[in-house]
This record gives C-alpha cells, sequence and structure tokens, in this order.
C-alpha cells in the first residue's frame, strides 16, 4: 500500500554522465532520505525525521528553518550556503530550543555575545557566529516573526591589514608567467571589475555589451553595471568576434564552464608555482 507523505520535497541533480537523479527529502529544506518512495524504509526514514518539523515554531531553530527557506538564503551560491550551514549549526545546537520571548528579551544579547567571545581565539569564527546570528533574527524582523533584533551592530572581533593581499604589478607578472591563458582571463577580469570569484565565473557572454558589463551579486543580491576597462574590452571584443560556443565569459582549457572547485584547484596550482606571500582566495587587486 502507498503511503502519501505530506511535504516531501523534490529536486533533480544532473550527474557527470549527463543523467538525471531524482533526490527526495522530508521537507523543502529538510534532511535527505536516501530509499525509494513508497518503500516501508521510505515511511520508517519519513517518520524519524518529522519530528523535526514540528518543532515549536516559537523558538530560534524555527527561525532558523525560516531564514533557510527565505530568498536570502536560497539566493546564495553554493560556497555561501556551506559557509552559513556550519554556523547555523553551532547556533542551532546551542540555542535551538530558546524561545521568542528569551530571544527579544535584551539580556539575550549578553547570552549570546558570550558565546560569539568562546571562539575569541579565532576571531573571524567568532565574528561569523554572530554576524550569521544576526542575519537569521533581521530576517525574522523583517518577515514579522519577532519584533526586535538583538544583534544589531555586534561589532567585531577581527582586524585585518589587507595591504599584504593587494596585487601589485609584479605580483600580477609573476602570477601570468605560471598561469594558464584561462586563468590569465579570471585575473583580468576579476582586476577590472573587483567582483567576487563566483559571480565571475558565472557571468554569461550575454552580460557584456560591448562597453559594460552587467550582473548580479550573489551576496548583496544587487544588479550592478560595470564598466569594461580597455584593456578588459580588448580581450571581450576578441572572445565575441571569434562566435565561441561558451555560454560563459570565463571558460576551461576545454572550453567548458568552470565549477567552483575545479577552479580554486586550477588556481591554486598555478599559485604554488610562484611565492607571492598573498592570499589565494582574494579577487580584487591594483591594475598594472
Amino acid at each position: 500500500m502507498r503511503v502519501n507523505l505530506k511535504g516531501v520535497h523534490t529536486t533533480y541533480k544532473r550527474l557527470a554522465d549527463g543523467t538525471l537523479k531524482k533526490y527526495y527529502y522530508a521537507w523543502k529544506g529538510g534532511p535527505r532520505i536516501d530509499a525509494e518512495p513508497g518503500s516501508a524504509e521510505f515511511v520508517r526514514l519519513y517518520g524519524e525525521v518529522s519530528g523535526q518539523r514540528n518543532r515549536s515554531t516559537a523558538t530560534l531553530a524555527r527561525l532558523i528553518d525560516y531564514f533557510k527557506d527565505s530568498s536570502e538564503y536560497t539566493e546564495l551560491s553554493k560556497s555561501s550556503k556551506r559557509n552559513y550551514d556550519l554556523y547555523l549549526g553551532l547556533l542551532e545546537r546551542k540555542f535551538g530550543p530558546m524561545p521568542i520571548a528569551a530571544i527579544e528579551d535584551k539580556r539575550a544579547r549578553g547570552d549570546f555575545k558570550e558565546f560569539r567571545d568562546s571562539f575569541s581565539t579565532t576571531p573571524r569564527k567568532a565574528d561569523y557566529v554572530w554576524t550569521t546570528l544576526a542575519r537569521v533574527l533581521s530576517v525574522a524582523k523583517d518577515r514579522g516573526k519577532i519584533s526586535v533584533n538583538v544583534c544589531e551592530r555586534g561589532g567585531r572581533l577581527y582586524e585585518s591589514d589587507r595591504a599584504e593581499i593587494i596585487w601589485g604589478a609584479d605580483d600580477i607578472r609573476e602570477f601570468c608567467a605560471v598561469a594558464s591563458p584561462e586563468l590569465q582571463a579570471a585575473l583580468l577580469l576579476a582586476l577590472w571589475t573587483g567582483q567576487r570569484q563566483g559571480d565571475l565565473l558565472r557571468l554569461t557572454l550575454a552580460a557584456y555589451d560591448g562597453t559594460h558589463i552587467r550582473l548580479k551579486q550573489s551576496k548583496s543580491n544587487s544588479r550592478i553595471k560595470v564598466l569594461a576597462g580597455a584593456p578588459l574590452k580588448s580581450w571581450l571584443d576578441g572572445r565575441m568576434e571569434k562566435k565561441l560556443d561558451a555560454v560563459t565569459i570565463l571558460t576551461n582549457s576545454r572550453g567548458q564552464p568552470w565549477t567552483e572547485d575545479g577552479f580554486r584547484t586550477s588556481w591554486d596550482k598555478a599559485f604554488k608555482k610562484i611565492n607571492l606571500g598573498i592570499c589565494t582566495s582574494t579577487t580584487s587587486a591594483a591594475p598594472p
């Protein structure tokens, strides 16, 4: 007998061989169920996790669920979601059952600060914990789920001098001497737009109109227009004239769109060939 389980969410993923695989989740944003729908095993697994869905809506855990269903989370890149998930997990384990009345109490700010400060030996992690919580509460307040966000204007523990990760002309020349043409193109695009790696990898040729590049920033969800400086314009015009089959502006050596993992691996391999002494993840630099 087939049992109709309410709320089961289905997604599809294209595998490396081109086939589509169907995945089932207890609910949207919930845990995955690795069993055949309608089977006894599927019903058993669904029953084990369904209790999580029935938690009181008046807890921080439910606000975290609500945040993960919001566009502020769903429209993030995969890498940004992974970063959020790490800190959302920490917060849920610590404060998940905390009721809304306590979350809105001004004294909760002290509790949250103490939790943040427990990571003070790693200041960046401490700041991410606080920022993530503040973001969850901000979305909840904006949607009318809570009336007060006690984590507004929390301050930062981590301070850095970014002067050491600014690329100078010598740094750029050293990198280009060992990097593939595809990586050099990525560096050129980053130098002249100042945008994030993930946003640049997703840029399509249609985003370039001959003078400007139009894109939607994944972090801020803002749509912007960037003027293509002379070196970048020259390279982009050359790409357009070749009438390539590629969809994205940046491609790997096979002419295919980069995956974020593939790009980072190739970038790091090139980076290891030199000794610039700067951060590999930076995409901002002073043009030569």
